[in-house]
């Protein structure tokens, strides 16, 4: 008979798993409310409700997006990136291979959001200059960047939490390479997969692409001829009512051939044409009133821009500060004096009230500004202008210190002279103190919806466990697979937590999955350690939908994606993946 506590802790899981999975609210914000309820309940006691921010596995991870991000700020990723055009062949083959290794390497080490971030311009640019659609490549780089992640106990941020749990239980801490025999052989057969099997299944996207056609932008853009009769003779765009009360903007004036962009005071003329942006409706209407002419003209990319106005499409990162923020609160006219088009957000594009929406990590943004602001964009860390490429100012005379430092964390945890919080915080104070990045750009770098995420999550492993509700729930619904033994059991909890990270947090999944792997293994008097090993792998390997993983929403709009794109590769991949696991598990960590 269920009591009242654990009736309470399982209306709480299953609420945050509803909430995780529609994605109403933040991830970070979803923690902290279970966290509140198992304090206000008393089911956890307030020492127990900062485990999670005292937790080994949540300074870990702040030391390591600080480690990544050292690495990122000397151009050591970003020229590793871009020295792949001397190796990668013509064929899209041999371009995915070596996109794949090279990320693949890196993410074992360097947190693979950054990797992504770095690799996707790199990427597209590569794919059109061998004329070959950015959509057959971006989708390998974001799942060998996962492959990576498995293969070291710091690859992603979930093997340094469920390690964290297994030694918070009295387990042996998992070393540093304990992951690689099974995270090489799932590499190995998911770069062998992506080369000559997803070629067929990924979708061959026109590359070189006109971007008003991306962002369906053909109805929101017209040119008008100022006619003899027209009332707007005499005035300019400032002072016309025109802009107001029709919710339009000129983007250029045409006289006599000759472009003008900023051209809201220049006094307008008959036969002048304007290029004017908003909702067609109200572009007929302000044709009728103001007397103006078509001049079916058909548009295109080349008219929104010139040598000194570009037409750029931004990506919206994780970790962006544009994330949950308008246009307005954001200050983004300010800080990058650049004119938004139009939003994509997984395949649906937003035209109309741009201004209102809250910006989320993924969307992408069809940008027009000067050339002269283009530093600034290309520069910020919350943008990634995804068709463009440029010399950052980078701390290029430290990249060995850098790397220097991160060998030494490896090597300091790899040799067991450190536990890897101790060699990850020493690696994140060498990075700020040797200059390879500022105090200020080491905050900066710490995703804190993570670090929140994991302090607000925690707890609720802790209520889990402690009140018999983990064990309560293997009796009554795993308790009937244990006669079939312990290799079948693991392969359901390897299925159960990859279903779960599809459409929820993958730290999430693994913190809610690893109390119950403790209480089967004690149910069938086994190992915890193979268990926790499925549920580490599973919620580290998210193919099957642009949700599961953050690298996969980050390619989306860039790669021009359907959702059914990612389950045609992603499903069998993850298949591929269940059997690999079942099958080795057993044989690296035995029962």
């Amino acid at each position: 008979m269920l009591g009242f506590e654990q009736l309470l802790i399982l209306a709480v899981v299953l609420g945050a798993m509803i909430l995780f999975m529609i994605n109403k609210l933040r991830v970070d914000l979803v923690a902290l409310c279970v966290l509140t309820v198992l304090l206000v309940s008393g089911i956890i006691e307030p020492e127990q409700a900062l485990y999670g921010f005292a937790n080994p596995a949540t300074g870990t991870v702040a030391a390591m997006f600080v480690l990544s991000a050292g690495l990122a700020r000397t151009g050591f990723v970003e020229w590793l990136a871009r020295s792949i055009d001397r190796i990668a062949g013509k064929s899209p083959q041999q371009l995915v291979f070596i996109l794949c290794v090279t990320i693949g390497l890196l993410s074992a080490f360097i947190v693979n959001t950054a990797t992504v971030a770095i690799f996707i311009p790199v990427a597209i640019s590569l794919a059109n200059s061998r004329k070959i659609s950015p959509s057959r490549v971006l989708i390998p780089l974001s799942y060998a960047s996962q492959f990576g992640g498995v293969c070291t106990l710091v690859g992603t941020s979930t093997n340094i939490l469920v390690n964290s749990i297994a030694v918070s239980n009295g387990l042996p801490r998992f070393g540093l390479f304990e992951f690689a025999p099974l995270g090489l052989i799932m590499s190995g057969v998911g770069i062998g997969f992506l080369v000559l099997v997803a070629g067929w299944l990924l979708p061959k996207r026109k590359g070189e692409y006109q971007k008003l056609d991306k962002y369906r932008l053909v109805d929101y853009l017209i040119e008008l001829r100022v006619s003899e009769k027209s009332p707007l003779i005499g005035t300019n765009w400032k002072e016309s009512k025109s802009k107001d009360s029709h919710q339009i903007e000129m983007i250029k004036l045409i006289r006599s051939g000759t472009k003008t962009w900023h051209s809201g005071s220049t006094k307008i003329k008959r036969g002048d044409i304007l290029l004017l942006h908003g909702n067609m409706e109200k572009l007929m209407q302000m044709k009728d009133e103001y007397k103006l002419e078509s001049t079916d003209t058909k548009l295109n990319d080349q008219q929104l821009s010139s040598d000194h106005v570009r037409l750029i499409e931004a990506l919206v990162p994780p970790d962006s500060i544009l994330v949950g923020r308008t246009l307005k609160t954001a200050s983004f006219y300010r800080r990058f004096r650049c004119r938004v088009f139009a939003v994509q957000r997984r395949g649906k594009t937003i035209r109309d009230r741009i201004a209102e929406i809250k910006f989320q990590e993924g969307d992408t943004m069809l940008l027009q500004c000067d050339k002269e602001d283009m530093e600034g964009i290309l520069s910020s860390d919350d943008l990634i202008v995804t068709n463009e490429l440029t010399d950052l100012h980078l701390r290029k005379n430290r990249v060995f210190i850098a790397v220097g430092i991160m060998v030494g964390v490896v090597a300091l945890a790899a040799l067991n002279v450190f536990p890897i919080l101790v060699a990850a915080i020493i690696g994140a104070v060498g990075m700020v103190l040797s200059r390879c990045i500022s105090l200020e750009e080491a905050y900066k770098a710490i995703n804190w919806k993570v670090i929140f995420l994991l302090g607000g999550i925690l707890p609720l492993g802790i209520a889990l466990q402690e009140s018999g509700t983990a064990e309560l729930l293997v009796n009554r619904f795993l308790q009937p697979l244990v006669k079939f033994g312990p290799v079948i059991v693991l392969a359901l909890l390897y299925l159960m937590t990859a279903l779960m990270t599809e459409t929820m947090s993958n730290n999430a999944a693994a913190i809610l999955l690893a109390p119950i792997a403790f209480s089967i293994a004690e149910s069938l008097g086994t190992s915890p350690r193979p268990f926790l090993i499925a549920i580490t792998f599973a919620a580290s390997t998210s193919f099957a939908t642009p949700i599961g993983y953050q690298t996969n929403t980050m390619i989306y709009a860039p790669g021009g994606y359907r959702f059914y794109d990612y389950s045609k590769i992603g499903i069998p991949l993850n298949l591929l993946f269940w059997i690999i696991a079942v099958l080795f598990i057993p044989v690296f960590w035995p029962f």
